[in-house]
């Protein structure tokens, strides 16, 4: 049987964390608008007025329409409700950016911790690997891998995890080699606990709080660059209602239906504030040195 005495630092550590999180209205803001936007992407299908407009069925005689009562964020080119493939966009980007960072974390997390507690030629040869991926600029290697591979959203998916996994290495190898040289691990290894074990055991846990940090400031970046790469013809093909395809698609249109680029760009802008403002906040949360009592 378990002590409640054993739960009782976690408990604590909870409820501080809960507070600091009422405290700052910031982070309390953003994590409402993140689960506001998880919220639309659930039920887009659903409460989206024109559902039958998501992908692609065209009404010429609703084309360009300005926002009114009927079509509240107005019509594109082919008479489609902007605002039911904005609220659809919504899926589109969460999937993406949570696609892209799990299989970046998958790469990422299990090569940095092997390299931080094993360290020798293992950790130079994975950190030269990582070094190489690092110096190219992300979303130029994110182009060149989705040109090479096709555009589609799940090459782009693909293009954006490639080219992220580098900044997981390099921060879960830091924290394993300050873990390697705690007693709890040198314990482990004196008793003969199996060095895998110890890796995914041991350290992977305890680097978890800083990656966590990162992942939900990424979640934001990626879906810039997945915006990114839809504009430029490299993601989303039409007709798929992809914020960065829409605002490609309405630029030849801004000068008359300004609303047809100002609605997806404003959902981009909402979507990549509110998880940069919620990281900062998991960071102040999850890191002692910077909190504010």
């Amino acid at each position: 049987m378990f002590s409640p005495e054993v739960f009782k630092p976690r408990i604590r550590e909870l409820k501080l964390s809960i507070y600091l999180l009422n405290k700052n209205k910031l982070t309390r803001l953003s994590m409402i608008t993140v689960l506001l936007l998880i919220a639309l992407a659930i039920l887009a299908p659903f409460i989206a007025p024109y559902p039958s407009h998501i992908y692609g069925i065209a009404n010429p005689q609703d084309k360009l329409l300005p926002p009114s009562a009927k079509y509240i964020f107005g019509t594109d080119e082919l008479g489609r409700d902007v605002f039911s493939r904005v609220l659809y966009g919504t899926r589109i980007s969460l999937q993406t950016a949570i696609l892209a960072v799990g299989l970046a974390l998958l790469i990422g997390i299990p090569l940095g911790a092997i390299a931080g507690a094993t360290g020798g030629y293992v950790d130079e040869i994975i950190m030269r690997i990582t070094d190489i991926f690092l110096s190219f600029p992300p979303l130029l290697l994110a182009i060149a891998i989705a040109a090479f591979l096709g555009p589609n959203l799940q090459n782009a998916m693909l293009a954006i995890a490639i080219s992220w996994w580098p900044w997981y290495t390099r921060l879960v190898r830091g924290q394993a080699v300050s873990i390697r040289e705690r007693q709890f691990v040198k314990a482990a290894k004196a008793i003969g606990t199996p060095h895998f074990k110890i890796v995914f055991g041991h350290i992977v846990p305890n680097c978890i709080a800083p990656v966590i940090v990162q992942a939900s400031m990424d979640l934001g970046g990626v879906i810039l660059t997945a915006a990114s790469l839809s504009f430029l013809g490299l993601g989303a093909q039409p007709p798929t209602p992809e914020w960065g395809l829409m605002v490609s698609t309405s630029r030849n249109y801004f000068l008359n239906a300004w609303w047809y680029s100002f609605f997806p760009g404003i959902a981009i802008f909402i979507t990549v504030l509110a998880f940069n403002l919620l990281g900062d906040g998991l960071r102040e949360i999850m890191d002692p040195k910077t909190r504010k009592y």
